[in-house]
């Protein structure tokens, strides 16, 4: 499970922000809704299976996300891809010409199957990784399995000994790519498992983008699994779109075709699939990654939930993970949304709790903050909607009542009088 992430220096992330899943001390309505996940040292840690990260348009919703996909892709492509004549790709922040001279950084603090908590990290340059570092936490007390900083003498520290093939390692490591992944690239039998969760993890969904590959995906899992057909016609038939099944068959073209049956005054029909509405086949499409995700406990990252799904699905997708009985494995969500109805059940009553909500907010800098409705510390009985849509907690657009109407007349009249010559 992953426990925390931290970035700083990517896209809006210009100064260090934290995502934490971890419940916070001494909260008991959130400890009661968390996952308690079996420590290696025997202590059991409160851990949110779902976090929502709202805000404004353009605030760095979207760029948390980024930021959680750039760090896998560095761990499973940099001994690949990265060289050091292209220079390593790191999406710096834009806004201070200060950003291009300085590092940027990644840390994932997860915890592996066997309760083992970890953590790792890097901080790239321009043209090279200025720092890595892997800690593990077996007995509660940190172990450093190696320290890297590009700028000493030796650059690689391996204290206590405990990594096996260490001096090949950093003989063959190159400036421009991590070690884990080089390690990973030789099936290294100790550092494999680290790199194997974020091969296993951080998948990212865009519900208005490569909408196209998913719908395969879920069509080509109907064709393999009669188990992944039933819960995929449940989730359908919940979904309350008048589907009562799904047909799916290979093509000469090697593309399955989907026709879903609807039912309809007691008749039912095959519809082609052209013919689904778009709220639909943007369902269908997120089955696949959905029902993967919960088969292996992975975590998995939505941009834009509500985007293209109405907030009654998105909702059921939270509750999805939420709920322990559907969600054994404890996989986990990480998605970003404007739809406020997200934060309440049609009971009125929390469908995220203050720790699983965060908000993202923008200085004058152009700079995002990240932070956690908990740090407001909001009473047990506080509607955490209404007090969103209030701007309590920020985070929300600065725009009054009939302001851009106001504006667009405005720029209309100027356009007029410079065109009257006025």
């Amino acid at each position: 499970m992953l426990l925390r992430f931290r970035v700083a220096n990517v896209r809006s992330l210009r100064d260090v922000q934290e995502l934490s899943f971890v419940v916070p001390e001494g909260s008991k309505e959130e400890q009661a809704a968390a996952r308690k996940t079996l420590l290696s040292d025997g202590r059991r840690l409160p851990v949110h299976t779902v976090l929502g990260v709202f805000g404004a348009n353009a605030s760095g919703k979207s760029n948390v996300i980024a930021a959680l996909k750039n760090m896998r892709h560095a761990v499973l492509r940099s001994y690949a891809d990265w060289t050091s004549y292209d220079g390593i790709p790191r999406d710096e922040f834009a806004l201070d010409p200060k950003a291009a001279s300085e590092s940027s950084l990644y840390e994932a603090d997860f915890v592996l199957g066997d309760g083992v908590r970890w953590t790792y990290g890097f901080e790239l340059g321009e043209r090279r990784v200025e720092a890595e570092w892997l800690f593990a936490y077996p007995k509660g007390r940190r172990q450093v399995w190696f320290d890297r900083d590009a700028t000493r003498d030796k650059e690689y520290d391996f204290p206590g000994d405990r990594l096996r093939d260490r001096t090949r390692l950093a003989r063959t490591t190159r400036s421009d790519a991590l070690l884990l992944t080089r390690a990973a690239n030789d099936g290294h039998e100790q550092l494999t498992p680290i790199f194997d969760w974020f091969k296993n993890n951080l998948w990212d969904v865009t519900p208005e983008t490569e909408r196209t590959q998913r719908e395969a995906y879920t069509a080509i899992q109907l064709l393999k699994s009669e188990d992944f057909r039933r819960r995929a016609e449940e989730l359908l038939q919940v979904a309350d779109l008048g589907i009562c099944g799904v047909e799916v068959e290979q093509s000469s073209s090697g593309r399955p075709l989907v026709r879903l049956i609807h039912s309809s005054g007691g008749e039912q029909m095959a519809m082609e699939w052209g013919a689904e509405s778009w709220g639909t086949r943007s369902w269908f499409a997120l089955i696949g990654p959905l029902l993967l995700a919960l088969d292996t406990g992975a975590v998995l990252l939505i941009d834009e939930l509500d985007a293209s799904l109405h907030s009654r699905f998105a909702a059921e997708v939270v509750r999805l993970f939420q709920a322990p009985w559907v969600n054994p494995k404890g996989a986990q969500l990480v998605f970003t949304g404007h739809d406020p109805s997200l934060l309440r059940t049609p009971g009125g009553g929390r469908l995220l709790e203050p720790g699983q909500l965060w908000l993202t907010e923008k200085d004058e800098r152009g700079v995002t903050e990240l932070f956690s409705v908990a740090d407001w510390e909001p009473t047990d009985e506080e509607d955490l909607m209404a007090s969103y849509l209030a701007g309590t907690f920020g985070a929300v657009p600065r725009v009054s009542e009939g302001q851009i109407g106001r504006r667009l007349l405005r720029t209309n009249d100027m356009v007029r009088m410079e065109a009257e010559g006025v």
